[in-house]
C-alpha cells in the first residue's frame, strides 16, 4: 500500500470516529476515494451499514442506532410518528421500520436497510416541534413528545392513500395518555399543536377526558 492510500485510510477512520457514521459522499468530500472505501470494506476496516453508508466495525451501537442510520440516509427527514413515540418512551410498541417525515417534493431514497416508512409533511411541520438529538454522533431530528402525539392523531385514519400503514387511533390514545402521565407534555402543549395543525376538535374530547380528574 502506498503512502497516499495509507493517509486516506487514516483520514477515513478519523472522519468515522468524529461523525459516528458517514455517507460515501461525505468521505469523498474529505478527500477519500471510492476505491479506498471499497478496499477498506473488503479488508474489514469499515462496515457498510447500507448502500453508501459506512461505520467503523468496533463502533458502539446505541439502542436507537436505526434512527441514526435513517438520519444519515435522509438528511432532511424528521423521525416521527411511531418511531418518535418509541424514542420518547411513550409506548411499548417496537416499530418494525423507521418512520420518517419528508417534504412534499423531497425525493425518497432507494434503500432497503434500515426499513423506512415515509410520510409527507408540509414544510412548516418539518420545523415546528422538531428537536435535534445526537445518536452515535449523528444529528437526528425528531418530533418532540407533544408534536408526536398530535401527528399520530393526524394519521389515525386507516383509509386513503395518505394514510397507508396508519398507526391507528389506539396508538395516538396510548401516546397521549402516557405523555400526560409522565408529564412529558402539558395539556396546553397538546392544545397548541392540535390547533396549529387544525385537529383541535378531534383531540379536545380525549384531552378533556384524560385531564378531567386533574
Amino acid at each position: 500500500m502506498n503512502a497516499i492510500s495509507e493517509r486516506q485510510q487514516d483520514r477515513a477512520v478519523a472522519v468515522l470516529k468524529q461523525r459516528g457514521m458517514a455517507r460515501l459522499s461525505e468521505l469523498v468530500d474529505a478527500g477519500i476515494t471510492a476505491a479506498t472505501v471499497s478496499r477498506m470494506e473488503r479488508q474489514g476496516l469499515i462496515t457498510r451499514l447500507a448502500r453508501g453508508l459506512y461505520q467503523l466495525p468496533d463502533a458502539s451501537l446505541d439502542a436507537n442506532h436505526s434512527l441514526a442510520e435513517a438520519a444519515k440516509l435522509v438528511p432532511k427527514g424528521v423521525v416521527c410518528l411511531v418511531s418518535a413515540l418509541a424514542f420518547h418512551e411513550l409506548t411499548d410498541a417496537v416499530p418494525g421500520r423507521v418512520w420518517m417525515a419528508i417534504g412534499s417534493k423531497d425525493r425518497r431514497p432507494e434503500t432497503s436497510h434500515p426499513p423506512l416508512q415515509f410520510v409527507r409533511f408540509p414544510d412548516k411541520l418539518l420545523r415546528s416541534g422538531v428537536k435535534e438529538h445526537r445518536i452515535e454522533g449523528v444529528r437526528v431530528r425528531i418530533t418532540d413528545p407533544a408534536r408526536t402525539v398530535i401527528d399520530l392523531f393526524r394519521y389515525r385514519q386507516r383509509a386513503g392513500k395518505r394514510y397507508q400503514r396508519s398507526p391507528g387511533l389506539n396508538l395516538a390514545l396510548e401516546g397521549l395518555r402516557e405523555a400526560l402521565r409522565t408529564r412529558k407534555v402539558s395539556p396546553s402543549d397538546i392544545a397548541r399543536y392540535a390547533t396549529e395543525t387544525g385537529i383541535w376538535k378531534v383531540v379536545q374530547p380525549y384531552l378533556t377526558a384524560m385531564t378531567a380528574n386533574g
